[in-house]
């Protein structure tokens, strides 16, 4: 089994949610969602993003979108901005249960924030946390916030999640569509990537529309990631990326990590995890082909998405790491693929 350093995962959303049972969830499991201590430590989980993600609100009438996601083609309206000040008491909160699962995990888990740190954590047997921003609503528009969360350890971070930001634009969920869906990023968002730079805090592209991915490539100094998306020309969601933004993913030597949601690999876009391997083998040959071997890990999107059942939860890795070797793929490529290439994409974004 190769150690596995995983590119997206919710989470602190489950934390934040439940903070009641967060003894259950985290150190001990409840028999829920994908994560927790032990079952990382079973699957070969070492390192991995953890995000602050702010849930839209609920409405009594919302449709029901997994149905919808279910019978493709479907288009999912996006939600509402959030301001600043509701989104920050949630992100704090995440924020909050993050430096609590490094307190409650007597020495087995570490919040990470130098490569230095993530190769100490492997060689000790540690899995290693680095803290994420997925969508910025809760980064005010002159950034006090962003150097505040950059204190705390944030070094990641996604300027908009599928709604709109003041920073830019995200793409919907739609099946099929293009990632180009609208406008770029705002004059905020452009303050946002240069602060970024500056601070040496790692932008991921995945949930923005390709106006915004432009922008970014435009202004950035750092190269361009995408922690959890797939390959357009195989499944062609919004969500996923055409091969002229990987082309410019490897040219900056950057990286995309392949994400497990079932809606963006199976290739008629259906949510169901009643799949097999083709599919998820069928994404990660067009990467490799269209990336190099150098720029493509994984990036699961654990407690975020319905997963493949030969998946499951975090300790389905073995599971998906032996289907690559089935299909062909070396051990020194495996290495790459699993672990290496993350920590060689953060020592060039940190420096």
């Amino acid at each position: 089994m190769f150690p596995t350093f995983d590119g997206h995962n919710d989470l602190l959303l489950r934390l934040h949610n439940h903070p009641e049972n967060r003894e259950a969830i985290w150190l001990t499991g409840e028999g829920k969602g994908h994560l927790d201590l032990p079952r990382m430590q079973k699957g070969g989980f070492k390192a991995g993003f953890f995000a602050i993600y702010i849930p839209s609100p609920e409405a009594h009438d919302a449709p029901d979108y997994m149905a919808q996601m279910e019978n493709p083609p479907f288009s999912i309206p996006l939600g509402d901005l959030i301001s600043e000040p509701e989104a920050l008491p949630v992100a704090m909160s995440m924020a909050r249960q993050f430096l609590w699962m490094e307190r409650a995990s007597n020495g087995q888990f570490k919040l990470c924030t130098t490569t230095a740190q993530i190769r100490d954590c492997l060689n000790s047997n540690t899995i290693a946390g680095i803290l994420h921003m997925e969508g910025a609503e809760a980064i005010d528009a002159n950034l006090d916030n962003l150097y505040a969360f950059h204190a705390m350890g944030l070094r990641s971070l996604g300027p908009v999640w599928s709604r709109p930001t003041i920073f830019g634009h995200g793409v919907p969920f739609a099946f099929p569509s293009s990632p180009d869906t609208g406008e770029g990023l705002t004059d905020a968002g452009k303050r946002l990537i240069r602060a970024c730079n500056d601070l040496k805090i790692m932008i991921d592209l995945s949930h923005i529309n390709e106006a915004g991915f432009n922008d970014v490539a435009r202004l950035t100094d750092a190269p361009l990631v995408a922690t959890h998306s797939n390959a357009h020309a195989i499944t062609p969601s919004s969500r996923n990326l055409t091969d002229r933004q990987l082309h410019m993913i490897r040219d900056s030597k950057g990286m995309v990590g392949l994400n497990f949601a079932t809606s963006f690999l199976r290739r008629d876009g259906k949510q169901s995890g009643d799949m097999g391997w083709e599919d998820v083998l069928a994404h990660l040959d067009h990467l490799l082909e269209t990336l190099g071997e150098d720029h493509l890990g994984l990036g699961s999107d654990f407690d975020g998405a319905t997963l493949p059942n030969g998946i499951g939860d975090v300790t389905g890795l073995p599971a998906l790491q032996q289907a690559m070797l089935d299909h062909g793929y070396g051990e020194a490529l495996m290495q790459k693929l699993c672990y290496d290439n993350w920590l060689a994409l953060l020592d060039r974004t940190w420096g």
